[in-house]
C-alpha cells in the first residue's frame, strides 16, 4: 500500500470545533453538500469552499483521495476526529464521511477564520 501525497496536519481542537460550526451554518443559510459522493463533484467543479473530512472513516481508502484532489484543486480541507459529530452537524442521524460548504450564508466570518487558522498552520 502507498501512503498518501499529502502531510496531515494535526488539527487544533478549535478549527475543528469551527467546522462543525461553519457546517450547521452554512447547511440553514448557505449551501452544502455531503457525502463522498457529492463532496468529490463538488471538489472536481471547483465549486467547494471548505471540505470537512472525518478521521475516523473504516475504511480509510474512501475517503484518502479527497486531500490530494483538494490539493490539486486548491481548496482549503479539514479533518475532525468524529464522523457523528460531522453528521449531527449536518443534521443527518448518521455518521458523515465528508461535508463540504459550497455556499458559505452565514457561516462567511466563520470559514474565513477557519482558512487563516489552516494558511497559519502550513506556515
Amino acid at each position: 500500500m502507498s501512503k498518501p501525497y499529502y502531510v496531515k496536519v494535526e488539527i487544533p481542537k478549535e478549527i475543528a470545533e469551527a467546522s462543525y460550526e461553519a457546517l450547521r451554518q452554512a447547511k440553514q443559510t448557505g449551501k452544502i453538500r455531503k457525502g463522498t459522493n457529492e463532496a468529490t463533484k463538488a471538489i472536481e467543479r471547483g465549486i467547494a469552499k471548505l471540505v470537512v473530512i472525518s478521521e475516523d472513516v473504516d475504511p480509510p481508502e474512501v475517503v484518502a483521495h479527497l486531500p490530494i484532489l483538494c490539493n490539486e484543486m486548491n481548496i482549503p480541507f479539514v479533518f475532525v476526529p468524529q464522523k457523528e459529530l460531522l453528521g449531527q452537524a449536518i443534521s443527518i442521524d448518521i455518521g458523515a464521511a465528508v461535508a463540504c460548504i459550497v455556499e458559505p450564508g452565514d457561516a462567511k466570518a466563520t470559514l474565513d477564520k477557519i482558512i487563516d487558522s489552516l494558511n497559519n498552520l502550513k506556515g
